[in-house]
């Protein structure tokens, strides 16, 4: 959690001055976006862990705070994975917004022998124009998920 906050703070200069801490108006809106796979640090560095989970996805924004988002990656366990879920982001500090990530997963072959399996995953967006990157903290879990920083590149395709 420490690393998340310092890289949170680390962005936190690209906001100016006179923006605050504000909540994002549930307004409709209809956004298409293409998303990459993940490039992920991991937490237990002494595993054999893939951080590069090359993929493709898409984020369908229906409301300024909500969008349904599905795809699949190269995990870290070096498996194919698959997602659906949706991205709740009701806050915004400067140009960040911040919310989670409520998903379903598999291809995980120690949790659940890779069936699918929910997951909450605390998320913040940056997104200029046509361009964006999402940033993850997937907190560890037992011996069957491993924890880590994760960054995903997006292009908007529809506005």
């Amino acid at each position: 959690m420490k690393r998340l906050i310092l890289a949170l703070a680390a962005i936190g200069p690209l906001a100016h001055a006179d923006d605050t801490f504000t909540r994002i108006a549930p307004e409709p809106a209809r956004e298409l976006w293409l998303d990459s796979g993940f490039a992920t640090y991991h937490f237990d560095r002494d595993k054999d862990l893939n951080g590069s989970n090359g993929g493709l996805g898409a984020e369908y924004k229906f409301r300024a705070d909500l969008a349904a988002t599905a795809g699949r990656f190269y995990n870290s366990d070096r498996q194919y994975s698959n997602y659906a879920g949706a991205i709740w982001q009701p806050y915004a500090v400067g140009p960040l917004r911040l919310g989670a990530v409520i998903a379903a997963f598999n291809g995980y072959p120690h949790m659940r022998d890779g069936g699918w399996f929910p997951a909450l995953i605390p998320v913040a967006s940056l997104e200029y124009q046509r361009f964006g990157v999402n940033f993850g903290f997937v907190p560890s879990y037992k011996d069957r998920l491993y924890g880590g920083l994760s960054v995903q590149l997006k292009v908007k395709l529809v506005q």
